[in-house]
């Protein structure tokens, strides 16, 4: 990943995490490598010592279209 590309706000259903490592001389493992590969195979490297998030991503909104109240039927007089 070159400096000026970001990861998108937004990740699509079916985008991996890959986390590759090897034991080290003690049996620890030792990561090497990690990125993302997203559903149409773009894929991501992740910086080797990347700063860990101070707070949490908040919760994403609620999807256009959702759950909808129904209402009562009307009544005949």
């Amino acid at each position: 990943m070159t400096p000026k590309q970001r990861l998108p706000r937004r990740f699509p259903v079916g985008t991996r995490l890959v986390v590759e490592g090897e034991p080290d001389r003690h049996g620890t493992l030792r990561v090497v490598s990690r990125y993302l590969v997203m559903p149409n195979g773009r894929r991501y490297d992740l910086a080797p010592n990347a700063p860990v998030p101070s707070a949490p991503a908040p919760n994403a909104p609620p999807a256009a279209g959702g759950a909808r109240r129904r209402r009562a039927p009307a009544a005949q007089a």
